[in-house]
C-alpha cells in the first residue's frame, strides 16, 4: 500500500521548517518536496499540491488562498497554518482539544485551519468557562500576551538577532489579524481587549486573562474555575481489558507545583514540545489566568502535525514531544 504523499508549500518559512523537521524520518508518510529553484513556479507547486494526499500551507494570507484555488484534486486535504481561514465557516478548525468532537470533525475534514499561537491559549482558557456559564459570554474580557520574537516572522526574527529592543508592546490599534478567531471559537460576543508583546527571545508564549470574579455574576469561587478546566481537557479511553482509563492529553492544568510555590512563570518552558499548560492563580477575589505553550509548537508547527495526524488515522501525538 502507498504511503500517504504530504506537501509543504512554503517549506523554507519558520513554520515550514519545522514542520518539517517533525516529520523528516516517518517511515508512515512520504514528504514531497519542490525545488528551491521552481518555489515560486505555480505550475510545480500545483503539481505537488494535486499530487499530495495532504498539503500544508505555510504561506502568507493571500498566499494561502491562491494555493488553495490551486488544488484541483477533491482528494486533496489542505492544513492551511495561515490566518486566510480560521472563522471561514467551510472550513474546520484545527483545534483538537477545543470542544467535544473536534478531532472527528477534524480527521473527516478537507479543509482545515491551523489556530494562532495567541488564540490557541486564549481560546483554551476562555471557551470552557463560556460553555459551562462561569463567564458571560457578553462580559468585558482584556488578554495580554507575550511571545518569542519568532512569531513575527523573518523580518521581526532579523531585527531582534541583530540587537533588537528587549520588550515591544504592539497590535496598538485593535485591529490584530487573531481577534476574529478568538472571538468565534470562545462564545464571546464581543472581541476581547488584546495586548499583545513581543520578548528578546526566541520562542515561547504567556497568554494571560485577568478575571475580577467579584464581578461576575454569583461570584465565582476560582476552585470552581479549577474544576471547569480539569473537566472540559480531562480525557478518557476504554482500555483492552474493557476498562476506562484517564489518557494523556497535551493539555494540562496547574502541571508545576514549583510555579505556585515561586509564584512566577516564565515561557519558555514548553519550547520543542506540543504541551499546553493552563494556570489559574489568585483569590476568591481575583484569578489570573495563564496559558503558555511554545508559539511555533502547539501554536503552530506542532499543531499542524497533530491535525496531519488525525487527517491520516495514526495516534495523534507521532512525532510530537508531550
Amino acid at each position: 500500500m502507498a504511503k500517504p504523499a504530504v506537501f509543504i508549500d512554503g517549506e523554507a518559512g519558520t513554520t515550514g521548517l519545522q514542520i518539517r523537521e517533525r516529520l523528516e524520518g516517518r517511515e508512515d508518510i512520504e514528504l514531497l518536496s519542490i525545488d528551491l529553484d521552481k518555489r515560486k513556479d505555480e505550475g510545480e507547486r500545483a503539481l505537488l499540491l494535486n499530487q499530495a494526499d495532504v498539503a500544508i500551507l505555510c504561506l502568507p494570507d493571500d498566499a494561502a488562498r491562491e494555493a488553495v484555488k490551486l488544488v484541483a484534486n477533491l482528494d486533496t486535504v489542505i492544513i492551511d497554518a495561515s490566518s486566510a481561514h480560521r472563522v471561514h465557516p467551510d472550513w474546520t478548525y484545527g483545534f483538537p482539544e477545543m470542544a467535544a468532537g473536534q478531532r472527528e470533525k477534524i480527521s473527516e475534514s478537507k479543509r482545515i485551519s491551523n489556530p494562532g499561537c495567541y488564540p490557541t491559549g486564549f481560546i483554551a482558557l476562555m471557551r470552557p468557562l463560556v460553555e459551562a456559564g462561569y463567564l458571560p459570554a457578553d462580559y468585558p474580557i482584556s488578554v495580554h500576551a507575550v511571545s518569542g520574537y519568532t512569531g513575527g516572522g523573518r523580518k521581526m526574527i532579523e531585527e531582534f538577532e541583530a540587537g533588537g529592543p528587549s520588550f515591544r508592546a504592539y497590535g496598538l490599534k485593535q485591529q490584530h489579524k487573531h481577534l476574529p478567531e478568538m472571538q468565534v471559537h470562545t462564545g464571546l460576543e464581543r472581541i476581547p481587549m488584546f495586548a499583545p508583546s513581543v520578548g528578546n527571545f526566541a520562542q515561547g508564549m504567556l497568554v494571560e486573562v485577568p478575571l475580577p470574579l467579584w464581578a461576575l455574576p454569583g461570584f465565582p469561587c476560582i476552585d470552581r474555575c479549577n474544576d471547569i478546566y480539569e473537566s472540559h481537557y480531562r480525557e478518557w479511553v476504554t482500555t483492552t481489558e474493557g476498562y476506562c482509563d484517564e489518557r494523556p492529553t497535551f493539555v494540562s492544568v496547574n502541571p508545576e507545583l514549583s510555579v505556585f510555590e515561586n509564584s512566577s512563570i516564565e515561557p519558555e518552558a514548553c519550547n520543542g514540545t506540543n504541551r499546553l499548560e493552563l494556570f489559574v492563580f489568585g483569590t476568591n477575589e481575583q484569578a489570573r489566568l495563564i496559558a503558555r505553550l511554545d508559539n511555533l509548537g502547539k501554536g503552530a508547527s506542532g499543531a499542524a502535525v497533530q491535525n496531519l495526524n488525525l487527517v491520516l488515522g495514526v495516534d495523534e501525538a507521532t512525532g510530537l514531544k508531550a
